[in-house]
């Protein structure tokens, strides 16, 4: 099971529930991981439709079953987000969340084969497309922020199908065959991806020219990152997504992607949930709180209509903000883009 994500995304982990104990895995052991991911994904795309999905019910129930750690992580964190649902409810929810992942692993394996650019109406909807086409369209930059929700892997994909040219920030695993894999379908329709920790120069050279770039807002940024509210609890997270909106004058798109319909025939909306214009805060002393908070203002909008399509599992709230002794308004200027390259490369 994958740590921070139910799915290949995040697979390079598996090592580490599999009795490797140390974080300097064998060339071996890496490859093994990478064949049986392979050999998981050409069976996926070999048997039908109906029983690939039979088989992600399978895993998931599984997985919710065995996986206790995780799923008490989602239960304690549905609990704090809603506070007034019963514990069937969160219980009924955790299950959903763990089998939409389980099927979101097998839409990914099968997405390259099903989704092309004559036939992309039968299994995505653009809502707010004006919205999102009109800033793709411009040669202003653009930040399009997104999070652990729905198939957030669909969007990307998509949006090169289209024949946008689209940069996304990852974290480069540390399997290396895992990472080639899942890079060349992560590029496969033409999206580029940037490197989170090694790439920030590059990163600040494509907005600088009016690029497009993808990332997830909803990542722990510990100590260091500014506390905002989320799912009603601080949070930390990163201030360097608004710096950079601010820096560059980039438009920001907050963007999810939940499942309408489900089975064989699943269906997901490419939905644009708020546009950020960083001119609207050039005159705000707390310009990057602001923004960070409007922007998971938008995420909790997303999750609160679909709970079960957010990942529970991860422990996004295990940074306690600090105790203040003054109010953050006081604190003197704004970081700037170079004191703030340091979070995103954490």
């Amino acid at each position: 099971m994958c740590d921070r994500a139910f799915g290949l995304i995040h697979c390079n982990r598996i090592a580490t529930s599999v009795g490797m104990g140390s974080k300097q895995k064998s060339a071996g052991a890496d490859y093994v991981i990478y064949l049986a991911v392979r050999l998981f994904v050409g069976l996926i795309q070999a048997v039908p439709a109906t029983v690939a999905m039979a088989c992600a019910d399978g895993l998931a129930w599984l997985a919710y079953r065995v996986n206790r750690r995780h799923r008490n992580v989602a239960l304690a964190n549905l609990e704090a987000a809603y506070p007034h649902w019963a514990v069937a409810e969160r219980e009924l929810t955790t299950k959903r969340c763990y089998r939409h992942f389980a099927r979101m692993l097998v839409e990914i394996a099968v997405l390259p084969r099903k989704l092309r650019v004559e036939n992309w109406r039968n299994y995505a909807t653009l809502v707010g497309g004006e919205q999102i086409l009109g800033a793709l369209l411009r040669p202003r930059p653009v930040l399009i922020v997104t999070a652990y929700f729905g198939n957030w892997e669909l969007a990307g994909f998509a949006l090169g199908l289209f024949g946008f040219r689209t940069h996304a920030i990852a974290r480069v695993l540390d399997n290396v065959h895992l990472e080639r894999f899942l890079k060349r379908f992560r590029q496969r329709t033409g999206q580029t991806i940037i490197a989170k920790k090694d790439d920030f120069d590059r990163l600040s050279e494509i907005l600088h020219a009016g690029g497009k770039v993808a990332t997830l807002g909803d990542q722990d940024a510990g100590s260091r990152g500014v506390f905002v509210q989320f799912m009603n609890r601080p949070a930390s997270a990163h201030k360097a997504v608004a710096l950079m909106a601010m820096e560059y004058d980039a438009l920001m798109l907050v963007i999810g992607t939940p499942r309408v319909a489900d089975g064989e025939r699943w269906h997901y909306q490419i939905q644009c949930e708020d546009v950020i214009d960083p001119r609207d805060y050039l005159t705000d002393p707390n310009a990057i709180k602001a923004i960070t908070q409007r922007y998971h203002d938008a995420i909790a909008k997303l999750i609160d209509r679909h709970p079960e399509q957010y990942f529970w599992l991860h422990r996004r709230w295990k940074t306690a903000p600090p105790v203040r002794r003054k109010p953050q308004a006081d604190s003197g200027c704004e970081p700037t883009i170079e004191q703030a390259a340091d979070h995103l490369r954490r």
